[in-house]
């Protein structure tokens, strides 16, 4: 059975897409702990990152730093975070998240937000990415 993040990456489910390439994408959360809270997920569906093929786990990484840095332009936050967990959703991905404090990184912080903020958020960081000149940002999977 498909994924959650699948099914957003198919577009059987909406999401706030900020980046699109061959190996991954970014969105945003739905239950974000702060806003630009974003989640960059693999194409192909893996459950734990430690099945991920180590190139395509530096690929998320290397998206996950493009991401942070649009974040930490975009949202002007303490830090950015950055949490692998994967109990929420089975199929491997990073949490990349503005942060203020250690709070932030508890997900059972997070809690559902207006569209129209997640909007404005992907927005801004899409803003972000274009300015720092990455080709890859996108607001479709």
């Amino acid at each position: 059975m498909a994924t959650v993040f699948t099914k957003i990456i198919g577009g059987e489910l909406p999401g706030k897409f900020v980046w699109s390439d061959e190996q991954c994408v970014a969105f945003l959360s739905v239950n974000p702990v702060q806003p630009g809270h974003a989640l960059v997920v693999p194409r192909d569906e893996v459950d734990h990152w430690l099945d991920l093929d180590p190139e395509a786990a530096a690929h998320l990484t290397r998206v996950a730093h493009a991401i942070g840095r649009a974040q930490a332009a975009a949202f002007r936050p303490e830090r950015i975070g950055l949490l692998m967990a994967g109990f929420e959703v089975p199929h491997a991905h990073l949490h990349v998240i503005p942060i203020r404090g250690m709070p932030d990184l508890d997900l059972a912080n997070a809690s559902r937000t207006d569209p129209a903020e997640l909007d404005a958020a992907a927005e801004k960081l899409r803003a972000e990415l274009r300015r720092l000149g990455y080709a890859q940002v996108s607001d479709k999977p």
